[in-house]
């Protein structure tokens, strides 16, 4: 554990210091390029409903097939590297390790693109809109100000958990494995696993796999962060769940629903959820304070992890 705590700790100061690597050198990259191959094999054209019926039943377990083969190629190099990484110094290992686990986390990536958000809202409603575009799916023409930063916390919280802390989670628990696997499932999840028509493919039952094997390797880390979002206001704890179960997802909720407590704000997507709803309206300095809390929400992940890292340290020392 001391292993893994240190290398988390020297990646975050990779990230800190570089961000993310060139796209050439980026395994989430290598990730979308398997998951486009797979796409163009087995999910059906939008317009396939049309002309023949489809085979639901068989389009899934496609799905599912393709989804278990890019998992296993990810487990099993992952496994290896990290065998390999066994064999040298100590030093040497954590350094290799942190450098492999940075890119299956985006801490700086997150909050640059969210600060972007603000900044261009302080130009202008349109700039704020455009650079909102980049973050979020949802239609941002009609979007006020208020919208707009509703819209960049949601992102902020939601992608805390699927970018920082959810990797990190089993990272802890199994290794550069862990932290892999979950990077490749959360990446088809957000490639396949939304039913709708994109980039040409019909993916109503294509991405049911991907959408559920990433709801299950999240479930755990959601909850995680919403208790670290609200660890500065525990007595907000007990209307957690409730808020959390007003979105459709079982896991992006918990995240937000904390946020919106902590901040006493109300967060809404039209015809789909509204979190807090007594709480008041988002303001541009809201999206500061959500910064702010993410920035020590991410410091606490990473003291806890170094803490149980020297804990686990000083009981081999003792056991041995």
């Amino acid at each position: 554990m001391d292993t893994y705590a240190l290398a988390a700790l020297f990646a975050l100061v990779i990230d800190h210091v570089w961000g993310e690597p060139r796209a050439k050198f980026h395994p989430v990259v290598w990730i979308g390029k398997y998951l486009n191959w797979s796409a163009s094999r087995f999910a059906p054209k939008s317009c396939a409903f049309t002309e023949t019926p489809l085979n639901h039943r068989k389009i899934f377990w496609q799905g599912a097939l393709y989804w278990s083969t890019g998992a296993l190629i990810v487990l099993l190099s992952t496994i290896v590297i990290t065998i390999a990484l066994q064999e040298l110094p100590y030093g040497v290992e954590v350094l290799l390790l942190g450098c492999l686990l940075k890119p299956l986390f985006a801490w700086r990536m997150l909050r640059e693109e969210v600060v972007a958000v603000g900044t261009a809202l302080t130009r202008s409603l349109g700039a704020g809109r455009v650079q909102l575009s980049r973050l979020v799916s949802r239609d941002v023409e009609n979007l006020d100000a208020s919208q707009i930063c509703e819209a960049a916390i949601e992102t902020l919280a939601e992608n805390l958990n699927d970018s920082v802390v959810a990797p990190l989670f089993w990272f802890a628990i199994f290794g550069l494995p862990g932290a892999a696997v979950y990077r490749f499932a959360n990446t088809a999840d957000a490639m396949w696993g939304y039913p709708s028509v994109r980039g040409g493919h019909d993916w109503q039952w294509a991405g049911k796999w991907a959408a559920r094997a990433d709801d299950i390797l999240s479930w755990i880390p959601a909850r995680i962060t919403a208790m670290l979002l609200l660890i500065g206001s525990p007595a907000k704890l007990k209307f957690l769940a409730k808020e959390a179960a007003r979105t459709p997802s079982p896991n992006s909720g918990w995240p937000m629903a904390a946020i919106a407590l902590y901040l006493d704000v109300r967060l809404s997507k039209p015809g789909v959820y509204s979190l807090n709803e007594r709480g008041r309206e988002v303001v541009l300095q809201d999206l500061i304070t959500a910064l702010n809390l993410t920035r020590v929400t991410v410091i606490v992940l990473f003291f806890i992890l170094y803490f149980c890292g020297v804990v686990g340290l000083t009981y081999l020392a003792g056991y041995q």
